[in-house]
């Protein structure tokens, strides 16, 4: 086994972070089991968020130390979820950050990883630290973090949370709490009204037919490569789900009983075991949605609906990986950036084929919207549309209060204006 620094670092080089490494997977992974249930989960949009900045060098190794120094602190030191942290917590933090352990301070600059000719791959380097000091004449001077550089820290967390809640992985920064209260902030600043700007953005009706439309056509072309696409779309957009829930990340892999059938009614639902803060939830099936599985199943030369104890991965490569811990797997789950680079491939088709068709705005406005506006847009529907109970709704997409479900009634901007254009100033004037 070789030497490993005493904190591990978590993320290398943009050119290879994609790859995977064995050391830090496993290190996430038995963080994972024994101490923060939701570390693999968050590691995953970690790299994700990082991974968005790789085309700026600086940027992205201002941003992976900060959040390796972040993630080592919630993880290893107190042992708590990102999310669970408040404004007590990022001042907890900021002490440690103000006087770090002297065993985590190095005094020269020296590379996160380092290629083990050994054992023929990247490993974390063993005199990386954290923390770097300083000396004077060769004698170390004591720790002294910049305001600066603690502006350069929040700023840092302030924008990965930004990301978290966006993602819908957790509703406050507290990051930015902290700084409000702190000697950098003005205090607390009141919350102004919810603008235009601010409303949950999803696919129209219109648009949403052209997604499922084009999903269809793209199966029925090349069923090869779209088959898998469509029951994605489907899925994501049937359960309400987070990207992140249906991929594969370190100590996680998603499989097809995941879908399970009640003894007692013959329901059907999708039981999802890791989500936004650890929790699990089971979400109902629809009809068409069974249908669609059963049709994906089918595809892939398999019974039409899976047994109890069916570990056959969800969505699989449709080519064996090229390198990284899953090199030469064919039958391996796809992660986050891979199904998001297929659903977003789908959603550039779909616009493409409105704008075709003569509904320019519409394919403009398509071409706006994430991957996540496919959970939006199905409890939109389900609420506007389908008429389902906010409480059924609520319960589905895994939302703790009702009043984050109830966001999305009427949230269409077209929808409101429309329900408001007949509306009569004097009901009883003939």
């Amino acid at each position: 086994m070789p030497e490993l620094p005493p904190v591990i670092p978590l993320f290398d080089a943009p050119q290879h972070l994609e790859e995977g490494n064995s050391l830090v997977n496993q290190h996430i992974a038995e963080i994972t089991l024994n101490r923060v249930a939701d570390a693999a989960f968050l590691y995953e949009h970690a790299m994700d968020w990082l991974l968005e900045s790789r085309y700026s060098e600086n940027n992205y190794k201002t941003y992976r130390s900060e959040l390796t120094t972040f993630l080592h602190w919630c993880f290893d030191v107190e042992q708590l979820s990102p999310v669970a942290l408040s404004r007590r917590g990022i001042q907890r933090y900021v002490d440690y950050c103000l006087a770090p352990p002297p065993a985590l301070i190095a005094y020269r600059n020296v590379a996160q990883f380092v290629l083990d000719k050994d054992w023929g791959e990247r490993r974390p380097n063993p005199l990386w630290r954290p923390f770097l000091g300083k000396k004077t004449d060769g004698v170390p001077q004591p720790y002294r973090l910049s305001d600066k550089a603690l502006r350069t820290k929040l700023a840092v967390l302030s924008s990965f949370y930004a990301y978290l809640i966006n993602e819908e992985v957790t509703e406050r920064n507290p990051a930015v709490m902290w700084m409000r209260h702190s000697r950098f902030g003005t205090g607390p600043t009141p919350a102004g009204p919810v603008g235009e700007e601010e409303e949950i953005r999803v696919f129209s009706d219109l648009q949403w037919s052209y997604v499922m439309g084009t999903a269809e056509r793209l199966a029925g072309e090349q069923p090869e490569r779209h088959e898998r696409t469509l029951f994605l779309v489907s899925l994501m957009y049937g359960c309400y789900l987070r990207i992140s829930e249906v991929a594969a990340r370190p100590g996680f892999s998603p499989v097809m009983s995941q879908f399970r059938r009640d003894g007692k009614t013959g329901i059907w639902s999708f039981h999802i075991p890791v989500s936004k803060g650890g929790k699990r939830r089971t979400v109902a099936v629809s009809r068409e949605l069974l249908a669609a599985l059963q049709r994906y199943r089918t595809y892939l030369k398999l019974p039409p609906l899976p047994a109890p104890n069916d570990n056959k991965p969800l969505f699989v490569r449709h080519r064996a990986a090229g390198r990284g811990r899953e090199q030469g797997l064919l039958n391996a789950n796809l992660g986050i950036r891979q199904l998001r680079e297929l659903l977003d491939e789908l959603m550039a088709a779909a616009a493409e084929a409105a704008g075709a068709d003569g509904f320019d705005q519409d394919a403009a406005e398509m071409r706006s919207l994430t991957v996540h506006s496919i959970r939006h847009t199905g409890i939109t529907h389900d609420i506007n549309d389908n008429g389902r109970p906010l409480s059924h709704v609520q319960a589905d997409a895994g939302h703790d209060s009702i009043d984050t479900t109830s966001q999305y009634l009427h949230t269409g901007r077209v929808e409101r204006h429309e329900s408001a254009a007949n509306k009569r100033l004097d009901r009883l004037k003939p």
